[in-house]
């Protein structure tokens, strides 16, 4: 059943994802299409979110509004557009070649009203596509943006499974980026094997930051990894810590191995190492 929710979040093509004010109090569900102001026109999407859960990721700025509801020549008006990204798709591919541009077009997204077409690319550096521009401009007869983007936008657009099994995190859910270090792979003791902490963009697997601060928060119980501890006239150096069980393994000279708690720990005498 709709909501009449005052915010909602809508997505399109290549899971692009904005935020809209819900200003004419429409019954609004989760997968509804609807007509949404655009920059310059009209836009449609479908409903992604709706409800409380839409404020929790609303960001700054200002937020555009649901217009309507949409109707069923909507839906066929965007049935044709997609047609008409295809055919683009290879018209424009045929123009990069032509023209001998070190690019690769990744997608084509075309607004519902037709005032914007927009060619998804990634390049290894800034290409000088003003002839293209031109060139599709005057085939289409509509304002042509040529926009580049980043390995791990063009993931997103084009969407997959990750090693979890599970649809691309950036696909399903993020609306933004954040930077991902190896020190967060570090963290959770991972072995550090790109085909393992890597996504099908060949970065560093975005859910490595998810528990990262957790991750942190408990190893701050504990010594680093070879630390020496002196406990009960033993003499040991912290290998490893189980974070799930809240025990450090501890390799004593004299008695072998050992499982110690935070508390155990703090009984002895450490030297953290450099």
């Amino acid at each position: 059943m709709g909501k009449n929710s005052k915010v909602v979040e809508v997505v399109f093509k290549g899971e692009r994802r904005a935020i809209y004010r819900n200003r004419n109090d429409l019954e609004i569900a989760e997968g509804d299409f609807v007509v949404v102001e655009a920059e310059r026109g009209q836009d449609l999407g479908k409903a992604s979110l709706v409800g409380s859960l839409v404020k929790l990721k609303r960001g700054k700025g200002e937020t555009r509004s649901i217009i309507r509801m949409a109707v069923e020549n909507d839906l066929e008006i965007h049935e044709k557009n997609k047609e008409k990204e295809r055919g683009a798709f290879q018209i424009c591919k045929e123009k990069i070649r032509h023209y001998n541009l070190d690019m690769k077009l990744v997608d084509v997204e075309l607004q519902f009203d037709g005032s914007k077409l927009t060619f998804f690319f990634t390049a290894a550096q800034r290409v000088d596509f003003r002839e293209l521009v031109k060139e599709l401009a005057s085939i289409y007869r509509t304002r042509i943006e040529l926009r580049q983007i980043g390995v791990r936008d063009e993931a997103k657009r084009i969407s997959g499974c990750g090693i979890c099994g599970r649809k691309q995190c950036c696909s399903a859910f993020l609306n933004e980026f954040e930077q991902i270090t190896t020190q967060m792979a570090k963290n959770q003791q991972l072995a550090l094997n790109p085909s393992k902490i890597s996504g099908n963009c060949g970065r560093l697997l975005c859910c490595l930051r998810y528990e990262d601060d957790m991750y942190q928060e408990i190893f701050k119980d504990f010594p680093p990894p070879g630390s020496q501890i002196t406990l009960e006239g033993k003499t040991g150096t912290v290998n490893y810590i189980n974070i799930f069980e809240g025990k450090a393994l501890v390799y004593f000279k004299e008695t072998g191995q050992e499982w110690l708690s935070p508390e155990e720990l703090r009984k002895g005498k450490i030297e953290h190492v450099a």
